[in-house]
């Protein structure tokens, strides 16, 4: 545990498994409680913002694009940390690599936690923690 490769490693596992987690939210349908609820999923899947240049899309549909941004995110950085673990490159690109990626989630998990609730709170916080510690540990290499 005090190699730089395990907590990679687990940071690539938590980075799939939240893209996972992702796709299964995606493609999973809301049913509402109330009547209340049932008003604000029919006018987040039916009522179109005129966005511009006539670009007419829900709210519902700019909340797709954003979580596929999200899943595609967590599902590029596991394959590039991935790859890039596996070619043993040199520690100093991948030193600047998992910094890249260490700032893109502690962003990522900030956001997170001012505006969401806790699943995605405690995937993006592990992603950032193994990233964390992965970049003191190659520091020591």
């Amino acid at each position: 545990m005090r190699n730089y490769s395990f907590w990679l490693k687990a940071a690539i596992i938590s980075q799939c498994m939240t893209g996972i987690f992702h796709v299964l939210g995606i493609v999973s349908s809301s049913k509402p409680n109330n009547e209340t609820e049932k008003t604000l999923l029919d006018l987040m899947q039916n009522y179109k913002f005129d966005l511009g240049s006539g670009f007419l899309h829900s709210m519902d549909d700019v909340m797709l694009a954003f979580s596929i941004s999200f899943a595609l995110l967590l599902f590029f950085s596991a394959v590039l940390n991935f790859y890039l673990l596996k070619t043993n490159i040199a520690p100093n690109i991948l030193r600047g690599v998992i910094v890249i990626n260490l700032l893109t989630y502690i962003l990522c998990f900030t956001t997170m936690a001012l505006l969401t609730f806790l699943p995605p709170i405690v995937c993006t916080g592990l992603i950032s923690l193994f990233l964390m510690i992965a970049l003191m540990q190659i520091r020591k290499v």
